[in-house]
């Protein structure tokens, strides 16, 4: 499927300028946080399957991409204010809601603490407190779960290539369709530096903090069961590594159903957690729900 005219901007936010991605030029509006260690460009699959007349806004969250200079205060406060800036900027009163792994706990904090300029939401793969076992230190766990993509931070690359080999290897990638053009696109996106010593642009202080606080932070923890908004809960089979179980277990969710405000939480089949957004089938899916939220949205 063709990709929709792309184009990016910067917006002025606490420290300086948050670097923004904007694919379409329609009137139904997205506003999209990508994941822990992510830029922008992880949407950029999603953005191809939209339905003509929505347009896909998404940040390098601080600390992240383009956005990677942009000193703390990190946190999902911090990352929900610069969406709040990316609408007036923009001078839009309101606009359907969406997040990816730490992006959907953002989406959660920004849906709950600024209702009225969010008109739906929707959460991938992410924005449902993890339990965190009694006894094991956050940072541990966080490293647990994010595995390569974590490790990845400190480690540099001679060229694009070896970083695509890096990721290449990666379980989650493996999966048929999980590796394309808009794949590589968030990669490229997301190195920075001068060869031979490329690197991530994903500030390791930035991804600690961020990780520590949907952990263990109340707040944060408790915003998804607050949504006042129509909300859409989409859940990969798989998780980060391609394993299950996944991310967000059956085990975990079912004992939330009757205490949260979702309207509709669905299981995405023959995704993980990274395909679901990368590949055609899930992000299919999440364009589908994204393109209906905006509908929703005008009426």
């Amino acid at each position: 499927m063709p990709l929709q005219p792309y184009s990016t901007f910067e917006v002025p936010v606490a420290g300086g300028p948050l670097f923004v991605g904007r694919w379409g030029d329609g009137d139904r509006v997205v506003v999209a946080a990508h994941g822990i260690t992510g830029n922008h460009r992880s949407w950029q699959a999603i953005a191809r399957a939209l339905e003509p007349g929505v347009s896909l806004i998404a940040p390098d969250l601080r600390g992240r991409g383009r956005s990677t200079t942009l000193p703390g205060p990190f946190g999902m406060r911090s990352h929900a204010d610069d969406l709040v800036a990316i609408l007036d900027h923009l001078d839009l009163d309101r606009a359907v809601l969406a997040g990816h792994s730490m992006g959907a706990y953002v989406a959660t904090t920004a849906a709950t603490t600024d209702p009225k300029r969010w008109s739906s939401v929707v959460l991938v793969d992410g924005g449902v407190a993890l339990p965190l076992p009694d006894g094991v230190d956050p940072d541990d766990m966080l490293a647990g779960v994010l595995g390569p993509a974590l490790a990845r931070l400190e480690m540099t690359f001679r060229d694009r290539a070896t970083y695509h080999d890096y990721w290449r290897a990666h379980p989650a990638l493996v999966e048929p369709g999980a590796w394309n053009v808009d794949t590589e696109a968030w990669l490229d996106h997301d190195l920075c530096g001068e060869e031979p010593s490329l690197r991530s642009s994903a500030a390791l202080e930035a991804v600690r903090f961020d990780g520590r606080e949907l952990l263990m932070d109340r707040g944060v923890r408790q915003a998804c069961f607050d949504l006042q908004q129509h909300t859409v809960l989409l859940r990969a089979e798989r998780g980060l590594l391609n394993q299950v179980p996944p991310l967000l277990p059956d085990e975990l969710i079912d004992p939330l159903r009757a205490r949260w405000p979702i309207r509709l939480e669905m299981l995405v089949g023959d995704t993980n957690h990274y395909s679901i957004v990368l590949a055609p089938r899930g992000a299919r899916i999440v364009a589908a729900h994204l393109s209906a939220a905006t509908l929703r949205r005008a009426r």
